[in-house]
């Protein structure tokens, strides 16, 4: 019986350790055609609100690719270091009210960001209302 109380202690602290950590560390994007890993993006929080930085491109060929399309201060930087989720809030079980940039296109979208499980990540940007956007699922790189 010592046991069994022992093991179910232990899976409830794993299980609360992986929910704790929340959004918060390193997910690999995913591309929605080939299902492939194509960067990984580190988020972080900075005066409590959450951002996410590419810190790894994956396709050698593009890792010194740069947002040619981007606006204002990011026009032209490498997208190696771009940060590209800015300024979310926790609300309830989701980040939102921030911005999410596509490299690729240069266009900055609203986004929020929600957890699908500890190791899955629900990434919505969108234009105007949440209905016309795009969706991506990230997974946690480990």
């Amino acid at each position: 019986m010592k046991k069994l109380v022992v093991i179910i202690l232990v899976l409830f602290s794993i299980n609360t350790f992986s929910q704790s950590r929340g959004v918060i560390g390193k997910w690999n994007t995913i591309d929605e055609v080939s299902g492939k890993a194509m960067s990984v993006v580190e988020i972080y929080e900075h005066n409590n609100k959450i951002y996410g930085k590419v810190i790894e491109i994956l396709n050698p060929k593009n890792r010194n690719n740069t947002c040619k399309d981007c606006p204002g201060d990011d026009h032209n930087k490498p997208i190696l270091g771009l940060v590209i989720i800015k300024g979310l809030v926790k609300d309830g079980l989701e980040y939102n009210d921030g911005r999410i940039l596509d490299p690729k296109s240069g266009k900055l979208y609203k986004c929020y960001i929600e957890l699908e499980g500890t190791d899955k990540l629900k990434v919505r940007g969108y234009l105007g209302f949440s209905l016309i956007g795009r969706t991506q699922y990230w997974e946690r790189v480990k």
